[in-house]
């Protein structure tokens, strides 16, 4: 069982930053395909972005130049850089898991999920 914690989020300024963080309990992190998600009030569950464990990654592509994903396979996280936020982007941003490497952007195909962290961008 993989348990994952996000951390980063907060209130921020259009235009801003923010870099979020999943932490993952599983020694064999560098095994599983990660995802970021995000869901905004009275909105259904977005692919944001993911990463595979070859470090093959996929964008949502209205976030392509805005978000980068990497992971650190030696601390078992996974972040996400985000930049040029707009009001748009608010919303609860969750870390998933999937075995295998191929990216999905179904977030059904994901085993595991984080408790989300608020990101909320302010005009």
């Amino acid at each position: 069982q993989v348990q994952l914690v996000e951390s980063g989020g907060g209130l921020v300024q259009a235009g801003g930053s923010l870099r979020l963080s999943c932490a993952a309990s599983e020694r064999t992190f560098s095994s599983y395909t990660m995802g970021w998600f995000r869901q905004a009030p009275g909105k259904d569950c977005e692919f944001v972005v993911g990463i595979s464990w070859t470090g093959h990654t996929k964008y949502k592509e209205s976030m392509k130049g805005r978000f980068t994903i990497s992971r650190d396979n030696a601390k078992n996280t996974v972040n996400l850089q985000m930049n040029s936020l707009k009001t748009e982007d608010t919303a609860v941003y969750y870390c998933a898991a999937r075995d295998g490497e191929m990216v999905y952007s179904s977030s059904q195909l994901y085993n595991y999920w984080g408790q989300g962290t608020q990101v909320t961008v302010s005009s």
